[in-house]
C-alpha cells in the first residue's frame, strides 16, 4: 500500500508567499479531499468546482461488481500535472488539481477527484470539467471491469482523436 505524503512548496503569488501541498496524483489508497489545498489560501477565488467520480454498479447493461485501475504511474503523474497547468492557464484559474485511484475499487469508492478554484463559478466549473475529461482521455490509466457473472474485461479506452466520436464511460 502507498502512504500518501504531503510536502509543501512555496509559491509567490501577487507578491505574497503561498505554501501549497505537494502530493502524488496517482494513489493506491482511498482518495480523500483533504489532499487538496484549502480554498481559504486563495482569497481572490469565489468559485469552487469539484468533481468526484465513483464506481457504479453497472456499465452498458451489465452488472459490475468491482473495478481495477492500472496506470503507467511515472507518465500518468507527469501528464496530470501538465493538464492541470494547461487548464489553469486556459481558464485563468488559481488552482486545478486532480487525483486518480489505481488498484481494486469496490462499488461506491472514489476513482477520481478534481478541484478547481477560480474568481467565479463558471471558470471553476469549466476548468474542473476539462481537467477530468482530459485526464480520462489522455492519461495512461486503464480500467478493467469485473462483472457479477464472474467475467471481466478492460473497458474500451476513450479515443483521443478529435475526428472520432467519444464513447461515454
Amino acid at each position: 500500500m502507498q502512504t500518501v505524503l504531503w510536502f509543501y512548496c512555496l509559491l509567490l503569488q501577487g507578491g505574497n508567499a503561498l505554501i501549497l501541498k505537494v502530493f502524488e496524483r496517482i494513489h493506491d489508497v482511498p482518495l480523500e479531499q483533504s489532499v487538496f489545498d484549502d480554498i481559504s489560501l486563495f482569497p481572490a477565488c469565489g468559485g469552487v468546482g469539484i468533481f468526484i467520480g465513483t464506481v457504479r454498479n453497472h456499465h452498458l447493461g451489465r452488472d459490475v461488481e468491482a473495478l481495477k485501475y492500472t496506470a503507467y504511474v511515472p507518465i500518468a503523474e507527469k501528464m496530470i500535472r501538465q493538464i492541470e497547468q494547461e487548464v489553469s492557464q486556459k481558464y485563468a484559474v488559481a488552482y486545478v488539481r486532480v487525483v486518480h485511484r489505481i488498484g481494486w475499487l469496490a462499488i461506491g469508492e472514489k476513482a477520481i477527484i478534481a478541484v478547481a478554484y477560480a474568481a467565479h463559478r463558471r471558470e471553476a466549473f469549466q476548468a474542473c470539467e476539462e481537467a477530468v475529461e482530459r485526464v480520462k482521455h489522455e492519461v495512461p490509466i486503464w480500467k478493467e471491469e469485473f462483472y457479477c457473472d464472474g467475467t471481466h474485461q478492460y473497458v474500451e479506452g476513450c479515443c483521443i482523436r478529435k475526428d472520432h466520436s467519444i464513447h461515454q464511460h
